[in-house]
């Protein structure tokens, strides 16, 4: 008698699996990270979707917010090798991506490549805005290729590969404005803001205490790349899919059909990389909430930390104090009564 044999998993099969592992899993990346970060709820969600979906994330904050504490420890849940950077402003292009040096060996001497700390998983571009241009840009091609060029060389990074970059308010001494190109590679732009009175009392707390809880890592590399895999492959129907292009077009003044108050206090609107990444934000988000579709709320929930950072207003508004937020809030309303 034949021994019988279990039929292979179909693409389907593991899918499924994929989304019941994300779904379980969400509550216990939560406690994970409530160990060493208080409140910022909303911010944590958003970055998990961006690195769910495979995208690369801005985030913006006064100093000491714990930005930098929250990306390290969203990299300890994730198990993935983690390499932060300090941007300031003598930092060279080289100091990131790596250089050749001349070496001795046995058949005499040769330059070898020695890697920089971009060759990692996961990457925290510390204050990214203290550096100037010219070192943000060796950034750029990392981000969207997953590789850079050394020497003339292409060399492949791990995989998966994130960029999470805090910056420092603009308005603040020594910082550099990071460039359309550079903020249009970034998925999303986290705001973090000051905790509440009580958050901020629980924080004083934990911190001048003399215990301190680790956090446990919970996925892989490999779990991870199937989780972009699967993001990807989460159905949309087209009218959800042209709501997010709509929200995109419509930001961008002086079209044809650009609403007045984007023509008053806009000087430039967001690109079609808006749209992709709102769609798949919206999938990611779908999936968090144990469903297998897209709903319309989902890309209305992605649009302010997507558009965030692609719609620069104009003196004008800065005049009037009409902030970025504002201006999506009646983006939002106005293509919903479109």
């Amino acid at each position: 008698m034949e021994p019988t044999h279990s039929p292979e998993p179909t693409h389907a099969d593991i899918q499924q699996k994929v989304v019941t592992q994300l779904k379980e899993s969400r509550r216990r990346i939560e406690g994970e990270l409530q160990k060493v970060i208080i409140g910022q709820k909303a911010p944590i969600e958003e970055i998990l979707i961006a690195l769910l979906a495979g995208g690369n994330c801005l985030i913006t904050g006064a100093p000491g917010l714990a930005k930098t504490l929250l990306v390290k420890s969203i990299a300890q849940v994730f198990d993935l090798r983690f390499q932060r950077i300090q941007f300031t402003p003598d930092l060279m292009p080289a100091d990131i991506t790596g250089t050749e040096i001349l070496q001795d060996s046995e058949e005499g001497r040769k330059l070898t490549f020695v890697p920089g700390p971009i060759f990692a998983n996961m990457i925290l571009a510390d204050e990214i805005n203290r550096t100037p241009p010219k070192t943000q840009a060796a950034l750029l091609e990392a981000m969207q290729e997953h590789q850079i060029t050394t020497a003339g060389t292409r060399r492949d990074l791990p995989q998966p590969f994130f960029v999470l970059a805090t910056q420092n308010p603009i308005e603040m001494e020594g910082t550099y404005p990071l460039p359309e190109a550079q903020l249009d590679r970034f998925m999303f732009n986290v705001v973090i803001d000051y905790l509440p009175e009580d958050d901020e009392v629980a924080v004083v707390r934990q911190t001048t205490a003399d215990t301190s809880e680790s956090i446990s890592p919970i996925f892989t590399a490999e779990d991870i790349i199937q989780f972009h895999q699967t993001v990807r492959a989460v159905p949309i129907a087209d009218d959800i899919i042209r709501h997010a292009v709509k929200m995109a077009a419509a930001s961008r003044p002086q079209q044809a059909n650009s609403p007045e108050f984007i023509n008053n206090y806009v000087s430039w609107g967001a690109g079609l990389r808006a749209a992709q990444f709102m769609v798949l934000g919206a999938k990611v988000r779908a999936l968090l909430e144990d469903r297998s579709h897209v709903l319309i709320e989902d890309v209305k929930a992605m649009a302010i930390p997507t558009l965030r950072h692609r719609i620069l207003t104009n003196y004008r508004a800065e005049a009037e104090s009409i902030t970025v937020e504002s201006i999506i809030e009646r983006l939002l309303q106005h293509v919903a009564s479109a």
